[in-house]
């Protein structure tokens, strides 16, 4: 790509005082992938009867949300819930259990016979997954992909995005949700400050300006791999003060349905002046 004079100069700033987000003390991860969502999400209604039938099964019913459900700073739970269950459940801690397990099984049966029945009825559809992994590495009960070495990560704050949409969109959640695999995750420290700069202006002319894939009709994909390469500044505690107020101003109007419009144009001018940016440059990506 060539770039213009002022591309040049605004690049070289950013890249000179930002510290690429793969070198902070933060982890991202992809949400869940179950295999067949018709089995394993479910709505308020049936998760309901299956409490009502059996107290336990909320044991293993977690809130989740889909991409489209993550906006900008907010989102929007649909009453949708995910059936979790790990391979090997309920022997999943238990490191002998290898493979396709029948005493899992039964396990899994006697201990949550109504949610086992649930998903006794996709059997056909659930065992027709990945047929190199389904009833070999996995029971066929079981989720595709269950984030074996981060699931803690998900009842923890974290910001949350969609991979693919026509505009960046980064959110917070302090709720204990799961997100699909059409999502990531990032947990760690500093997330206030993080979600302001990740969802500024200068970041989304960044990540044009490096080449961000896009999908036949245009869409951005946003992937783990651009996203650790945005140069972020690392300021102290009490710098990131003023930015991470006005995020949670934010979080909380957000929640009341009310608008932030103010507050997100004070974090554009608290991350220009992050990254030095001139009149004339702040002009430039504003006008993009």
């Amino acid at each position: 790509m060539i770039l213009s004079p002022i591309e040049q100069g605004i690049k070289a700033k950013i890249e000179a005082v930002g510290t690429p987000l793969k070198d902070w003390d933060i982890n991202i991860n992809r949400g869940i992938l179950t295999g067949y969502n018709d089995a394993f999400i479910i709505d308020g209604k049936k998760k309901a009867e299956l409490i009502t039938l059996d107290p336990k099964s909320a044991d293993i019913i977690r809130p989740i949300l889909r991409e489209r459900d993550i906006k900008r700073y907010s989102h929007e739970f649909a009453d949708l819930w995910l059936i979790y269950i790990p391979w090997h459940f309920p022997l999943h801690n238990d490191p002998t259990v290898k493979g396709a397990s029948l005493i899992a099984e039964q396990a899994f049966e006697n201990q949550y016979p109504y949610i086992y029945a649930h998903l006794l009825k996709y059997h056909v559809e659930l065992s027709n997954r990945n047929k190199s992994e389904t009833g070999i590495r996995y029971e066929w009960y079981a989720l595709q992909r269950w984030g074996a070495n981060y699931w803690e990560d998900f009842s923890k704050q974290k910001i949350i995005w969609k991979i693919i949409g026509d505009q960046m969109a980064f959110s917070m959640d302090s709720s204990n949700l799961m997100v699909n695999n059409a999502c990531y995750i990032l947990t760690g420290g500093n997330l206030k400050y993080l979600l302001a700069v990740l969802n500024s202006r200068i970041i989304k002319w960044y990540s044009y300006l490096t080449n961000m894939n896009k999908t036949g009709v245009g869409d951005m994909q946003i992937g783990a791999q651009n996203v650790i390469l945005f140069p972020i500044p690392r300021i102290s505690d009490a710098e990131q003060k003023s930015i991470s107020e006005l995020v949670q101003g934010i979080l909380t109007m957000k929640e009341n349905n009310e608008e932030t419009t103010k507050f997100e144009a004070d974090i554009e001018i608290l991350t220009y002046e992050l990254y030095g940016l001139t009149k004339e440059e702040i002009a430039f990506i504003e006008a993009q």
